[in-house]
């Protein structure tokens, strides 16, 4: 799928099931973030809910707009860098077809101290909820269909 990679920034796309504590551990090694420098992890793992909005979800259809949503999840991490001293940032991110339990999203900031990580990694997700071109269809045990129309609050 989609790898844009820019020294200790990774953003990515994901068609299949992904391992989110594998990329992190893999993520890690490629990045060189064992030089001494990092003192502090934050990660974010999202999973798909077989509930929402009061009914029971089956499945859920997530569409991205390619190109456009690459460049937004690229421009997010780029401002964690920006805006807190980051060593390092990853935002993996499922399109397709995802089931209950599968992990949808994983965001990840490194850093010399906590606070930083903490907050750089909560702009990751909150950010890419609320900018990043996604629409999600949920299939309902009942059999219908529908389009989500907003995020679930942080």
């Amino acid at each position: 799928m989609t790898r844009i990679q820019h020294g200790r920034t990774l953003v990515r796309l994901e068609e299949t099931h992904f391992e989110p504590w594998s990329e992190l551990a893999a993520f890690e090694r490629a990045a060189a973030l064992d030089d001494g420098k990092t003192g502090a992890a934050s990660v974010f793992v999202g999973t798909m809910r077989d509930f929402n909005a009061g009914d029971d979800v089956e499945q859920l259809f997530l569409e991205h707009y390619p190109g456009m949503t690459e460049r937004e999840l690229e421009h997010i991490a780029a401002e964690a860098l920006e805006r807190w001293p980051v060593n390092a940032a990853l935002i993996v991110h499922r399109v397709g077809l995802i089931r209950p339990g599968d992990p949808i999203v994983l965001t990840a900031a490194w850093s010399a101290h906590r606070g930083a990580a903490f907050e750089a990694c909560r702009h990751l997700i909150e950010a890419l909820k609320h900018r990043a071109p996604f629409w999600k269809r949920e299939d309902l045990r009942d059999g219908s269909q529908r389009w989500v129309a907003e995020n679930t609050p942080a």
